[in-house]
């Protein structure tokens, strides 16, 4: 059945599980841990940790939904999907309008925290130049086909997961424990720094957008899922156990690149350049998946017209949407050259949890013989969702709505003149 699908799309499935499973790891370890850490700590303080579990617990409900759904249908453009047949034509589309515009976002977010660390070895070139520099590049690796792109994000995630182990091995021995004090879990700034936090997390279910590409997609992307999220709450909570207790959440907070400055209390120069290094590998792996996951997105809704048609074009030598490819690749450059980190974070974040929430209201909806997990749990996913908005910026809110109302407005303008 799921090669009967990929065969009508187009699409061939040379994914196995690991690869799959390093995509989502891939799309989750990078800019939340390297580059957001940061911003969390200046929300959530010494507590920055708590923030985290807060997130991931969030993250696991949703995750749960996505499990359920994908081994209920794997299809290409995955949440966009569900929610049109679930729900109803017009929340697919914002919910893959959404997501489109939450993924660019976090494209441009990721390839700034690269180049945050870029910096720290080579402080010549603008650091927005960089990010656009990268941009480009990884637009051109997606072109060329999903294989390739999958080889160099699975060489990229073995380094990245390494490196933080170094650092965490690293630190630990210099953990002071004074830096945790004082500790208040229940203050507002852990939850609003779980917002920030849930960002880090939002790729766990970027395998799911290409589940046509995956070999035994019913068994492979579930465990893909929710395989990523447990490897990635493990490392996010050592390595911000470790951070906080190196040199404290005030520093952390006033660092673009905090865990270089973490590290660099060792006064070890190697240290300092190889979890720099660190950076710059996961916050490549995360801009790379994230161009592929938002072009199959785009791909996926112009198959059905919600998006110019030309979108859905496979390359003839490469069988990659190369016009959705580029399309991303270029507006995710832009961005990148103009935008600023905490704000692409928090409106990408709306974003993310716009369609999340919609992802689980689809689990609620789904109706099948027999179920992964109880009604609950995509019922706790909307809820939690719901209530991590609460703590979006003002700024954020206003630019997201924004976005969602260009989007409403496209829709309606779409069906008006295709009667």
């Amino acid at each position: 059945m799921d090669r009967e699908v990929s065969q009508r799309s187009g699409l061939k499935p040379a994914l196995g599980l690991f690869d799959a499973t390093a995509i989502s790891v891939g799309a989750i370890i990078g800019a939340g841990i390297f580059v957001v850490t940061g911003i969390a700590a200046g929300l959530a303080g010494s507590a920055l940790v708590v923030s985290m579990i807060i997130a991931a617990v969030i993250a696991l409900f949703t995750a749960l939904s996505f499990a359920e759904l994908t081994a209920w249908q794997p299809r290409e453009g995955s949440i966009y999907e569900y929610t049109y047949q679930l729900i109803s034509p017009f929340a697919g589309f914002l919910t893959g309008w959404m997501w489109i515009l939450s993924n660019t976002f976090a494209g441009a977010a990721v390839s700034l925290g690269f180049a945050y660390y870029f910096t720290v070895l080579i402080p010549i070139l603008p650091a927005n130049l960089i990010a656009a520099i990268l941009c480009i590049t990884f637009t051109a690796l997606n072109f060329f086909g999903i294989r390739q792109s999958a080889l160099v994000n699975n060489i990229l995630v073995a380094a990245k997961l390494l490196i933080l182990t170094f650092f965490v091995i690293v630190g630990s021995g210099l953990i002071k424990t004074a830096n945790f004090a004082p500790f208040a879990p229940f203050e507002a700034g852990v939850f609003y720094g779980a917002f920030y936090i849930f960002f880090a997390y939002g790729g766990f279910a970027r395998v799911a957008v290409i589940a046509e590409e995956v070999k035994d997609a019913r068994r492979n992307v579930p465990r893909a899922i929710l395989l990523s999220l447990v490897i990635s709450t493990l490392v996010y909570i050592l390595v911000g156990v470790v951070a906080v207790g190196l040199v404290g959440a005030p520093r952390l907070s006033s660092s673009k690149s905090p865990l270089t400055d973490a590290i660099s209390i060792t006064g070890n120069a190697a240290a300092v350049y190889t979890v720099s290094a660190g950076g710059l590998l996961a916050t490549a792996s995360v801009l790379l998946t994230s161009i592929l996951g938002v072009s199959r997105m785009a791909y996926a809704m112009a198959k059905r017209k919600d998006l110019p048609q030309a979108m859905s074009q496979l390359h003839t030598r490469f069988n990659t949407p190369y016009y959705s490819v580029w399309i991303i690749g270029v507006s995710t450059t832009l961005l990148a050259l103009f935008a600023d980190l905490s704000k692409v974070v928090a409106i990408s974040t709306f974003a993310l949890l716009f369609y999340y929430t919609l992802a689980n209201v689809s689990a609620l909806k789904l109706k099948v013989k027999k179920r992964l997990y109880p009604r609950s749990v995509p019922a706790l996913g909307t809820i939690t969702c719901l209530a991590l908005m609460i703590f979006i910026p003002l700024e954020a809110w206003s630019i997201g709505a924004a976005g969602l109302a260009t989007g409403i407005t496209g829709y309606w303008t779409k069906k008006h003149f295709t009667k």
